[in-house]
Parts: structure tokens; C-alpha cells; sequence
């Protein structure tokens, strides 16, 4: 019995547990000139973005939710909100840059928590984004940050996947969830204030690639397209009127993903921000 898990809960491993858009997080301090904000108003739902709604989802239905992040200090708050409604998990500090981080990550869920039921990618990279408009063309984009969107839409989750398949293979029952945006879909000019997105259509195309290969393992892998900007707390104020995508409707149809029917195999869904079920 894992030492973390004693309850020999089913585990979900959350790659990515928390927003670039919370409190404290990097995109905030971007766009408010290094200054953090005041989340008390914010549904602890929304607190840590998508991640954090997905990691208390799988906690409330009785899964030991492992919460990675690049410091443990970013997850400490999801990690008290995770075991204040009944919920169990560790936090994991995890760096895709590096396969040795990676590595060692994975070693010490195993011990610790026990192989994974699910996987939920939804790591993400801020790199261009603070680039002027004088900069938006391909040829100004710096070699260093095409490096990171590398190691976290390519690289990072073909290492990331390579840790838990043997596992779930033997398993014959888990899920394999990435999120995803539009730009996975048709490559877009990169304006200021954006990412380098083209390289996420490798994070879909290796979705298509699972599917075919482990299907028949009783292996479940969808590429979610997350299509409208998730609610957090630096997000707030930020686009004006756009409408903010529910973190926990995003949670649902994640959860949706894992508990359906076996026999009913997908590889990909589209999130919008209207109220409506997911597009399948």
C-alpha cells in the first residue's frame, strides 16, 4: 500500500495543477507590472484555473489527486482546498524541462501514491508573451523560448505518457487526458501578448497516436480543445467583456472523459464558452 494513499485510492495525476493566471502566478504579475492580487473573491473553483478545477473535481469522486507543479508553494493553497472537502493528494514538484525531473517525479508517485488511473496534461508555457508588437513576426522569436514551448508540447509529454502506459496497458482501464487550444487545430500569426502555439499540434497529434496504439489496451486518450479564456483570479478585469470559460465545466467534461462507457472511444472534444455539453 502506497505510504501517501493508505486508502488505496485510485490515483489521478494532474500535470499542471495550477493557472498561470492565479493569484501569484507569472501571467498575472505580466500583465499587472510584477504586482500579484487579491483572490478572496473568487470561487475556490476558479482559484487555480482549469488544473486546479480538474484536481478537485477528481478528488471529490474519490480519487488521490497528485498535483505537479514547478514549486510546491504554487499548489500548497489547491492542496488545503483539496483536503478541506474531504479530498486527498500530495503535491509533486515536477520541471518537463528536464527528463531527470520527470523521472524522479514518476518514482516518487509510484511509491507514494501508486500508479496512475489518469492523467491529465495541462501544462502550459507563457514564453513570447512578452514580446512587443515589434516582435510578433516568426523570425524575432527567440531560439531559448521555442526551446521551453518544445519541452512542454513535445518533448514533456512523450516523457510524461512513457512513465505511466506500461501501468495502464497492464491495467486494461485509464485515461490519458490532454488539454489543448484552438491553435492545435490551424496555425494562427502569433500576436503580441501570445505564445508560440504551433508546436501544440504535436500534444494533439500524439493524442491521435495513443489512440490508435492503446485502445485496444483498454487505454482511453482524448485531446481536449480548451476554445475561450478559463476564469481565474489575474484573468478577471483583463479581457474586458469576453466571456470567462467555467473552470469546474471544464472539470466535468474531463471527469465525463474518463468515467464513460469503455466501449465508447473518442480522441477529441471542443470546449466553447457557451452553456452547452461538450462537442464531441
Amino acid at each position: 500500500m502506497a505510504a501517501s494513499n493508505p486508502n488505496a485510492r485510485p490515483v489521478a495525476v494532474i500535470v499542471g495543477a495550477t493557472s498561470k493566471w492565479r493569484a501569484d502566478g507569472p501571467n498575472t504579475r505580466l500583465v499587472r507590472d510584477g504586482a500579484t492580487v487579491d483572490d478572496a473573491e473568487v470561487p475556490v473553483s476558479a482559484r487555480w484555473g482549469a488544473g486546479g478545477a480538474i484536481a478537485q473535481k477528481f478528488a471529490r469522486e474519490g480519487f488521490f489527486v497528485v498535483m505537479t507543479t514547478r514549486a510546491r508553494a504554487n499548489a500548497e493553497g489547491l492542496a488545503a482546498a483539496v483536503a478541506e472537502h474531504g479530498g486527498e493528494g500530495m503535491i509533486v514538484e515536477l520541471d518537463l524541462a528536464s527528463p531527470a525531473s520527470i523521472a524522479r517525479a514518476f518514482e516518487e508517485i509510484r511509491r507514494e501514491a501508486g500508479d496512475p488511473e489518469v492523467l491529465v496534461y495541462n501544462a502550459g508555457y507563457l514564453e513570447g508573451r512578452q514580446l512587443p508588437k515589434a516582435q510578433e513576426l516568426l523570425e524575432f522569436f527567440p531560439p531559448q523560448m521555442f526551446e521551453t514551448a518544445i519541452d512542454v508540447a513535445v518533448r514533456g509529454p512523450f516523457l510524461v505518457v512513457q512513465e505511466v502506459l506500461p501501468a495502464m496497458r497492464e491495467k486494461g482501464r485509464s485515461s490519458i487526458l490532454f488539454s489543448n487550444n484552438p491553435q492545435s487545430l490551424r496555425g494562427r500569426k502569433r500576436h503580441t501578448g501570445q505564445s508560440l502555439y504551433y508546436p501544440r499540434v504535436m500534444l494533439r497529434t500524439l493524442a491521435q497516436v495513443l489512440t490508435e496504439e492503446y485502445t485496444e489496451h483498454g487505454v482511453h486518450v482524448a485531446n481536449v480543445i480548451i476554445d475561450g479564456v478559463i476564469d481565474a483570479p489575474g484573468v478577471r478585469g483583463v479581457y474586458g467583456s469576453a466571456p470567462l470559460m467555467d473552470p469546474t465545466r471544464i472539470a466535468d467534461a474531463f471527469f465525463w472523459l474518463h468515467s464513460q462507457d469503455p466501449c465508447c472511444w473518442t480522441h477529441e472534444i471542443q470546449l466553447t464558452p457557451a452553456p452547452h455539453p461538450p462537442t464531441v
